[in-house]
């Protein structure tokens, strides 16, 4: 993942981008390793309570790029998931909800569109569909973990995100509300009492309900459901901070790992499970 930032990041500094910052966004958000990425762009890990949840402040930045993305909860994809594997499934007004929208929608009263998308080919499919003028590029992720050119689709990673800085087409997306979101947890009901009830969300066995005025509540919501029970969002500034903490030390403790060379080839490990 650090290689494919890195990729990007030279790519759009050669093309003559005077600023790149690179928001780490993903699981513990402290999934990069920012010694891999050109020293040019600025690498910002840990999440954030605002003015962006998760992502801070957006600062200057004139439009967003988002790599390494996923389809939505309940789609054909890699790995398809929004916000959590915990959840089935996520619908709204019986349309699968992607995080592509949730993210652009919360960045754009910064009046930051998003651009460029890259993903497997069904999470492409779904931004397109969903952000008019969005510039695509599709990974085919089980034949790029086997194939030997992994330098090259990296590489065409990268000039696709550069052939992507002259989309104007594309504007900051603001869907319009009111929004229903139905929402199935994959463990039952009794995982979906413990998320929803604590929250007063709608809930009958394992669906939840939630309606929401716009997007930004909608993604509040859901947060909640997903990550921060009642106690939790009461003690954010601590409860984030620990959490933070943890990523912290899962950095460090795979720095570690690579600095004793036991992890030699994760593309070969990868290649021979898939062969037992």
């Amino acid at each position: 993942m650090s290689r494919d930032v890195d990729a990007v990041a030279k790519g759009l500094f050669n093309a003559g981008l005077g600023q790149v910052t690179v928001k780490d966004f993903h699981r513990t958000a402290f999934n990069l390793l920012p010694e891999l990425i050109d020293d040019r762009a600025r690498v910002v890990c840990g999440y954030r309570r605002g003015p962006v949840p998760g992502l801070g402040d957006p600062g200057d930045a004139d439009a967003v790029m988002m790599i390494g993305m996923h389809a939505a909860s309940g789609t054909d994809g890699f790995l398809p998931h929004t916000l959590t594997s915990r959840l089935a499934s996520v619908t709204v007004d019986g349309r699968p909800l992607a995080e592509v929208e949730l993210f652009s929608a919360s960045l754009a009263p910064f009046d930051l569109p998003t651009i460029f998308f890259s993903g497997c080919p069904a999470a492409c499919d779904q931004a397109r569909e969903r952000i008019p003028g969005i510039r695509t590029w599709s990974i085919h992720k089980k034949t790029a973990l086997q194939a030997s050119g992994v330098h090259h689709w990296r590489d065409a990673l990268a000039a696709a995100a550069v052939a992507a800085l002259d989309n104007h087409a594309v504007a900051p997306y603001r869907p319009d509300g009111p929004f229903r979101a139905a929402i199935t947890i994959r463990n039952g009901a009794a995982a979906a009492a413990k998320m929803a009830d604590p929250w007063g969300f709608e809930r009958h066995g394992n669906r939840v309900f939630i309606a929401a005025a716009d997007m930004h509540a909608l993604y509040r919501d859901l947060i909640r459901l997903c990550y921060l029970p009642p106690w939790a969002e009461r003690t954010l500034p601590v409860s984030l901070g620990l959490f933070n903490l943890i990523g912290r030390m899962g950095r460090m403790w795979v720095r570690r790992v690579l600095s004793r060379g036991r992890i030699a080839d994760p593309l070969s490990r990868l290649r021979d499970r898939q062969r037992h």
